[in-house]
């Protein structure tokens, strides 16, 4: 009988979305009726597991999943015997430290002293240990930001997206100790059946993550100034070249970075292309 891979995944939230959709785009369809906590998908064979995202590097490192999605500041924290295989361009957070508007604060020195309210000590150990600072860590979980209000610490370090969160609660972000993103964790033993399934997931992931990172370009140029154009455009291979039905005119198409769109098209007018369409990419395999 064949070997399904177990991959966990946050049963709800903003990561347990983005990991679906990736999921999707990948074509690994997912269906959930009545909140369950374990789905098998019926064109992949792969088995979901719907679990905390704390309790993810746990399950992979224990065997009890053979991978999972998560977020790196809940893998760096926990320290398990997993592999990190990829990074996944979506759920970023920073790990940042944050003091009540009204302190002063100047550097790292000024911690010195301080007592800091945290969910993830062993990062935030680290990190004092690293720099030679002499604060007391409390840990506490769920809303650790209400800590200093409540006289229960004198700062906090805490996950930060948008820092709304901060502002609400009349603190402001003094050090960011880490940059986080979803990541692709693996147990550091599987079959070999399950492997190669895994092998197979990781090269649709990158097909889906190159793709958003690339677009793909059309354009109308004078055949004078083709060489020109070849020249601007940061595509993998060559371009393909086409003659137009109207004489002396050839049309171009290429895949350029997102990070160099603008930098390209406005070079591209200068060398004299017309009618340029950019559309997305849904994968690029390579």
């Amino acid at each position: 009988m064949s070997q399904r891979l177990r991959l966990a995944i946050q049963s709800s939230g903003r990561l347990s979305d983005d990991t679906t959709d990736l999921l999707k785009a990948c074509g690994i369809r997912i269906s959930r009726p009545d909140r369950k906590l374990r789905m098998v998908s019926e064109h992949f064979d792969i088995e979901i597991l719907f679990v905390r995202d704390d309790d993810i590097p746990g399950y992979v490192a224990d065997g009890v999943a053979d991978a999972g999605v998560v977020g790196e500041n809940v893998v760096l924290e926990k320290n398990p015997d997993v592999r990190q295989l990829d990074r996944l361009g979506f759920a970023a957070c920073r790990l940042s430290i944050a003091l009540p508007k009204t302190d002063t604060y100047n550097s790292l020195e000024d911690l010195n002293g301080k007592h800091i309210a945290t969910s993830y000590p062993g990062l935030l150990g680290r990190y004092f240990e690293k720099n030679g600072i002499k604060a007391s860590i409390h840990e506490i979980s769920g809303s650790v930001e209400i800590a200093p209000g409540i006289g229960l610490a004198d700062g906090i370090c805490d996950i930060v997206s948008s820092g709304s969160t901060l502002i609400s609660n009349g603190l402001k972000e003094v050090e960011v100790i880490l940059r986080s993103e979803a990541v692709l964790i693996a147990s550091p033993e599987l079959s070999e059946e399950k492997q190669a399934i895994l092998d197979t997931l990781q090269f649709r992931i990158q097909s889906v993550l190159k793709a958003k990172k690339h677009r793909y370009i059309l354009m109308n140029v004078p055949n004078e100034s083709i060489e020109r154009v070849k020249d601007i455009l940061p595509g993998m291979r060559a371009p393909t070249v086409m003659p137009l039905a109207q004489e002396g005119w050839s049309s171009v198409h290429s895949v350029i970075p997102d990070r160099a769109f603008w930098d390209v098209i406005d070079n591209l007018k200068e060398a004299g292309a017309e009618g340029m369409l950019v559309v997305p990419i849904e994968k690029m395999v390579l």
